[in-house]
């Protein structure tokens, strides 16, 4: 049974949906996506664990301020923290995917101490991105879009056009030719986006953090999405599940990653893309469910 909840943390409404009693493990979505991104997972886990996963702010039920500095890393890690404290938890695991992944590095290394276990999806290290993004000329052609995304009003009218046929494509599409995204999932993906202002709050965390390939001529790229911490090594165990086929965020994020995360397991999906969770929700459960076991 699903609940769904609000809470007020860091200064703003939080919706999040919660299954299950244990201990907690906390779902982190990200663009453009919610807390149901996380509904495979939320069933599984919810047999043995408390399972939680917010709609991030910005996102869909969750409040979405309009100061662009609202979504700045730190804050996004401080909602996580307080909500982790709204429901009692002194330490749980954190799953991440996408920019939920990044969130998820950089509450990590910001509060390793709250974190029993870390779990990452196709979402990269910062050090790692930075240099990636520096010095890997396809990786830099595959962040282009991060570039437009920055783009006040361009990016939510080209998001948005057609009834958000842009995100159907590139979320959706696949899925539904497929069969692991349902009309149902459809409806459920439109609502989520046609709340009011839930395009430009996801768009936001672009916006924020300034990430993104060399804008143009001499201009540096921006990878590091944590610039103010000087010591970038993650101090919990970690797993990183990634889709290999991944059009955004290539496999060089992978390379030297056990240099920055000591204590690192690494999944790789061949045949998973960028959507590995939706695509192979039983194979992310299980690689998830062996490491919070200890079966690495």
């Amino acid at each position: 049974m699903l609940k769904h909840e609000y809470t007020k943390v860091n200064g703003i409404r939080l919706h999040y949906v919660t299954a299950g009693s244990g201990r907690l493990i906390l779902f982190v979505h990200g663009f453009p996506e919610f807390w149901y991104a996380w509904r495979n997972q939320l069933a599984e886990f919810r047999r043995d664990h408390e399972a939680v996963a917010p709609d991030m702010r910005g996102y869909n039920l969750s409040s979405k301020p309009t100061d662009v500095d609202q979504y700045q890393i730190k804050i996004l890690v401080e909602d996580l923290r307080q909500l982790g404290g709204h429901l009692g938890h002194k330490k749980f695991t954190l799953v991440g995917h996408d920019w939920g992944g990044g969130i998820a590095w950089a509450f990590a290394l910001s509060h390793p101490d709250y974190l029993e276990k870390l779990i990452v999806i196709n979402a990269p290290h910062p050090a790692v991105f930075e240099r990636e993004l520096r010095e890997n000329p396809a990786q830099q052609k595959a962040s282009e879009y991060m570039l437009m995304f920055q783009r006040p009003g361009e990016a939510e009218r080209t998001l948005s056009a057609n009834n958000y046929a842009f995100l159907i494509e590139t979320v959706l599409s696949e899925g539904l030719k497929q069969g692991y995204f349902t009309e149902e999932d459809r409806r459920a993906y439109l609502e989520a986006w046609s709340q009011p202002g839930a395009l430009t709050g996801g768009l936001n965390y672009y916006r924020a953090a300034h990430l993104g390939p060399p804008a143009g001529k001499g201009e540096p790229a921006s990878g590091n999405f944590l610039p103010g911490l000087s010591d970038l090594t993650v101090k919990v165990p970690t797993l990183v599940i990634w889709g290999e086929k991944d059009p955004y965020l290539l496999t060089g994020n992978l390379e030297g990653l056990d240099r920055f995360v000591p204590n690192l397991t690494i999944r790789r999906i061949p045949d998973g893309s960028h959507w590995v969770v939706h695509e192979k929700p039983t194979l992310v459960n299980v690689y998830i469910r062996d490491f919070i076991k200890g079966k690495q």
